[in-house]
């Protein structure tokens, strides 16, 4: 082994003894959610420098890379160091040498929470009903309100009838307010299992006096059992009175305090953020909207119930501390709960005044200096594309593009470029955009590289087009990467198989038995 590797029983030896450990997978979503060790971060290197500030802040943070054998790796690490990553080294063996070694892979993402939530059902045996349960109980007009804990954009997709949107970090805060009589049943559902199950074991841990159930296996159960869901759902949670929130806060920090959450004021929280020599990551978990309202400065928002979910995108750093912020210690409390039984050392911070919260406007993730290119206009291009020598070159979510893109433009994923170029026809130009342009501002010097021809950015990307009222074209139209971007989870969207989705469920039911094999978890249950 060479000095620029670390093996598999280095990462190990460091996850055992709780220190900071980046395993960092560089691939595309979809090849990484085939297979990869438990606590590996997805950080592909088509977007590396968008989002490895935030996700790995300290410089000198022992990061380890690796690929499967394409040798995107090897491109991660020069582009880490020219960054001022100072201590990166490769996997030895990459993913089939994590194997080799007896390491555990798992499928999926965001699988230390999916796994996490399956040890809590099994340990606390979560109280859950089944679709055709709950089915009944609706059309019996029963006593009984649903919950939905997953993001509203993903219940606006589908939901379970007369289901109303209450993010996870939420529950605890607003369920009395919703069903203010204990005789009332509440089922907290999600998509699968894991937001359902931490949903409901949330309630039960502050101490509700409600009868509290789980919808067993989610919406996927819901369609298993050949039952309808509605579409374009806009039910969302009311405001919560003075006394309901007093009664959350002491429910919240009850539940914290069992779970081993630690306490912090502001003037640790300042020390920690100056601290070289450890990692803290600092997240508001209100919504959104209250997060852009106002916020602590260098707060990141991440709204609790997605932070417990996709702990691992967020803080990519295993071994970090975290601090948790919020307004009215409920939603720092509960989500700190979690965290700690999954094996972090968070804090809260206790005394927070109005004040504190001064910088307003949504989260921007801190990026290096952006290349200084040519830009042009959207009037421009349509110029331009009217003779023929210019190819466009689209770098946003492949979903975006089948979506809407300008027409003729090619798919392309930054980390495939010189794969791609070869099926884009050759031209004497090239413009490169994206949604905003942020992403295909980085690709400008590798397609100059590359062809040896003037390559030009779409001011503010295809956003810009758009605005301008200029045609769209939509579909596959002119890929010339594949969509490996992002895999399909097979809980989303209302198109999925009957047979990805129960095989999904038994994968989950699967976790518990894998978490034991790989040793490393680290998670307690209270």
């Amino acid at each position: 082994m060479t000095q620029s590797t670390r093996s598999f029983s280095d990462i190990r030896k460091a996850l055992l003894a709780r220190e900071e450990v980046a395993l960092v997978d560089v691939r595309e979503e979809a090849p990484f959610a085939e297979s990869h060790p438990l606590f590996a971060a997805n950080i592909p290197l088509s977007k590396l420098e968008l989002e490895v500030f935030s996700r790995i802040p300290r410089r000198d943070t022992a990061v380890t890379l690796y690929d499967n054998g394409e040798g995107l790796a090897e491109v991660a690490l020069e582009r880490l160091t020219s960054l001022g990553y100072s201590n990166v080294k490769l996997l030895e063996g990459g993913l089939q040498g994590w194997g080799d070694a007896g390491g555990e892979l798992f499928i999926d993402v965001n699988v230390p929470s999916k796994a996490f939530g399956e040890l809590v059902e099994h340990h606390r045996h979560t109280p859950s009903l089944a679709a055709e349960e709950v089915k009944q109980l609706l059309d019996a007009k029963a006593d009984v309100v649903v919950l939905d804990a997953r993001r509203f954009d993903e219940y606006q997709t589908m939901s379970i009838p007369t289901g109303v949107s209450v993010p996870g970090a939420e529950l605890v805060l607003r369920a009395r307010e919703l069903a203010p009589d204990p005789k009332t049943r509440i089922i907290v559902n999600c998509a699968g299992r894991t937001r359902s199950i931490i949903g409901t074991q949330s309630l039960v841990n502050a101490g509700l006096p409600n009868p509290i159930s789980a919808l067993r296996n989610g919406t996927i159960g819901w369609l298993l059992a050949g039952q309808t869901l509605d579409h374009g759902q806009s039910r969302r949670f009311p405001e919560v009175k003075e006394a309901t929130r007093q009664t959350a806060r002491s429910d919240a920090r009850h539940v914290a305090d069992r779970a081993g959450v630690k306490r912090a004021r502001r003037a640790e929280l300042k020390a920690w953020q100056a601290d070289t020599a450890r990692t803290t990551y600092l997240f508001d978990v209100r919504t959104p909207e209250e997060y852009e309202a106002g916020h602590v400065p260098g707060a990141r928002s991440t709204p609790g119930g997605q932070l417990v979910q996709e702990t691992d995108h967020y803080a990519s750093v295993r071994g970090a501390r975290i601090v948790l912020v919020d307004d009215d210690g409920v939603r720092a409390n509960m989500s700190a709960s979690w965290l700690a039984q999954l094996g972090w050392e968070v804090f809260v911070i206790d005394d927070l005044r109005a004040g504190d919260f001064s910088e307003k406007g949504a989260w921007n993730a801190p990026v290096p200096t952006p290349w200084q290119v040519e830009e042009i206009t959207a009037d421009t291009l349509r110029q331009w594309q009217q003779h023929a020598g210019v190819a466009v070159l689209d770098f946003t979510a492949s979903a975006n593009y089948v979506k809407q893109h300008i027409p003729g433009a090619w798919w392309t994923l930054r980390a495939d470029l010189s794969n791609a170029l070869r099926k884009i026809p050759a031209a004497e130009r090239y413009v490169l955009t994206c949604g905003s342009s942020k992403l295909a501002r980085l690709a400008v010097p590798e397609v100059e590289a590359l062809t040896g021809k003037p390559v030009f950015l779409l001011k503010d990307g295809t956003a810009s087009w758009m605005a301008a009222g200029y045609e769209l074209e939509q579909g596959e139209t002119h890929l010339a990467s594949p969509r490996i971007d992002r895999y399909r989870r097979p809980y989303e969207g209302t198109e999925a198989p009957r047979e990805a989705m129960q095989a999904y469920l038994d994968w989950e039911f699967g976790l518990v038995e894998q978490l034991g094999r790989d040793g490393t978890h680290g998670f307690h249950v209270i």
